[in-house]
């Protein structure tokens, strides 16, 4: 089982300043936080990627470079993973608020960070969640 699935942290999010609804605290794996579940693993990406948006990180290509730069990643080729799984132009200006868009990225996403394909439950659950306790 992959290091994000054992975490509940679906987007392998690193320990920061930030607090998810969701976040266990203090989080025993030393370098990537951990969630209760799943479904709060989910919410705490599309957290996360709303606040790109909101700071004018708008399309796959800029939240990739952001959330997982060159420097440690093959970041084309999850750019274009992303892109081509989820059916969204790598520069199209995405709108974190449908769910039509969003789901499919963020499942894409899952994929890469943790080599299986995501559950569309908990996918599912965590636009539920991220939905009903916007930041």
């Amino acid at each position: 089982m992959s290091r994000g699935l054992r975490n509940f942290n679906p987007g392998n999010i690193r320990i920061s300043g930030v607090r998810y609804l969701g976040e266990v605290q203090p989080s025993q794996d030393k370098a990537f936080k951990q969630f209760e579940t799943m479904a709060w693993g989910y919410r705490a990406m599309f957290v996360l990627l709303d606040s790109y948006h909101r700071r004018g990180i708008q399309t796959i290509r800029t939240m990739i470079n952001r959330y997982a730069p060159p420097i440690e990643n093959h970041t084309d080729n999850y750019i274009n993973f992303v892109a081509t799984k989820s059916g969204v132009t790598p520069d199209e200006v995405l709108d974190p608020q449908s769910k039509e868009i969003m789901i499919p990225i963020v499942s894409a996403m899952s994929q890469i960070e943790n080599g299986s394909t995501a559950v569309a439950s908990e996918v599912n659950e965590g636009w539920e969640l991220f939905q009903k306790n916007r930041p």
